[in-house]
C-alpha cells in the first residue's frame, strides 16, 4: 500500500528547523533521519526535512546520536 506524504497531507509547505518535535517524527530512535521508502515523505519535502534535521544537528537542538 502506497504511503502518503505526511506534508502534503497537513499542507506544510516549508519544513522549520526548530519544531523539533516534527522532525523527531522522522528519526529511528538511534537518531538517523529514515528514509522516503519507510516515511512516505516525497522527494521535494525529503531534501527539506533532511536539511532541517542538519541545521537543528549543528545549533544542538537535535542528538546527532542517541545512546
Amino acid at each position: 500500500m502506497k504511503k502518503i506524504c505526511y506534508f502534503s497531507q497537513n499542507n506544510i509547505k516549508y519544513i522549520d528547523y526548530k519544531d523539533t518535535e516534527l522532525l523527531k517524527k522522522f528519526l529511528d530512535p538511534h537518531g538517523r533521519i529514515m528514509p522516503r521508502k519507510k516515511t512516505g515523505v516525497a522527494s521535494k519535502y525529503q531534501r527539506q526535512l533532511a536539511l532541517a534535521v542538519k541545521r537543528a544537528r549543528f545549533l544542538s537542538l537535535l542528538p546527532y546520536i542517541a545512546r
